[in-house]
């Protein structure tokens, strides 16, 4: 399973990367922040809306601490999808929140 530190995904962001985020938290964690520009699919609603996903494009999972993140990069890549996880999660996390 391919990872990423909060750290570098940070750095990535403020150099202006364009990444493809996607945070598997609930609806209250959520509420509590989320990395700017990251979309929100609750780990539940994953496989259903795995439609909403690009084969051709990278993503990189959130979570709280990286355990529903590394579920879900692990599902989603066994089908076939190019994701990344981010380690530490959210409770890691040190960047900018909306």
């Amino acid at each position: 399973m391919k990872e990423i530190t909060t750290e570098e995904l940070r750095m990535r962001l403020e150099k202006g990367d364009v990444l493809n985020l996607i945070d598997v938290r609930e609806n209250d964690e959520v509420a509590e922040g989320i990395i700017p520009g990251a979309k929100h699919i609750p780990l539940g609603d994953v496989e259903a809306r795995v439609g909403e996903l690009d084969k051709s494009v990278e993503y990189i999972m959130i979570c709280r601490s990286g355990g529903r993140s590394g579920r879900a990069t692990q599902a989603l890549s066994d089908a076939g999808y190019d994701v990344t996880n981010m380690v530490g999660g959210m409770l890691e996390w040190n960047g900018k929140t909306e």
